[in-house]
């Protein structure tokens, strides 16, 4: 009887896909591929994600912050910050580490221009110092980045580049920069 009703089951199964044409079967085929696909590929997956989670809230839980160290409030971070910027007494040796990169990127410094910037009920004083460079556009360029690299309280905030004719090889700039510095 179960032979029967499987024989007659196979029979109007070849009779629909008969009925669905070219179109209709290429369907049916990526349909069936599609589920092949899940079960084979995307279920073992699934399994693996949740061993991963699993995994993950082990270790947070063995580890009560990521970074090791406790957190800070905000008063706490702000002195972090403020402590890692040099105090304003060293400004001159900042400004001399700018003119030493010069020479090493080989780009001609002239003068450079600083203006000392104090802000009210802050414990930060700001250098503006600009900086008239001559030289080729790498030379700026990795001028630019190693000053940016050496001094870490250092931020370019305006940067001009001007070339006389196209055929210059050199190009005249200008950086804007500002040094942030520490005072308490």
């Amino acid at each position: 009887m179960a032979r029967i009703a499987l024989e007659n089951w196979l029979v109007r199964a070849r009779w629909q896909v008969t009925r669905l044409g070219t179109v209709g079967r290429a369907g049916a085929g990526l349909l069936v591929l599609t589920l092949v696909f899940f079960i084979a590929a995307v279920m073992p997956q699934k399994e693996r994600l949740k061993e991963l989670k699993s995994k993950v809230q082990v270790m947070q839980q063995a580890q009560p912050d990521s970074a090791g160290q406790t957190k800070l409030n905000n008063n706490q971070a702000l002195q972090v910050f403020y402590d890692f910027l040099p105090r304003s007494d060293s400004s001159p040796y900042w400004i001399s580490e700018l003119d030493r990169i010069a020479k090493d990127s080989g780009v001609e410094l002239n003068s450079s221009d600083c203006r000392l910037k104090v802000e009210k009920e802050s414990k930060l004083v700001r250098y503006e110092i600009q900086l008239p460079l001559r030289g080729t556009y790498p030379q700026i360029r990795a001028f630019i980045a190693s000053a940016l690299q050496a001094v870490p309280a250092l931020a370019l905030a305006d940067i001009i580049i001007r070339r006389e004719t196209i055929q210059a090889g050199r190009v005249d700039a200008r950086l804007n920069m500002h040094l942030y510095l520490n005072d308490y």
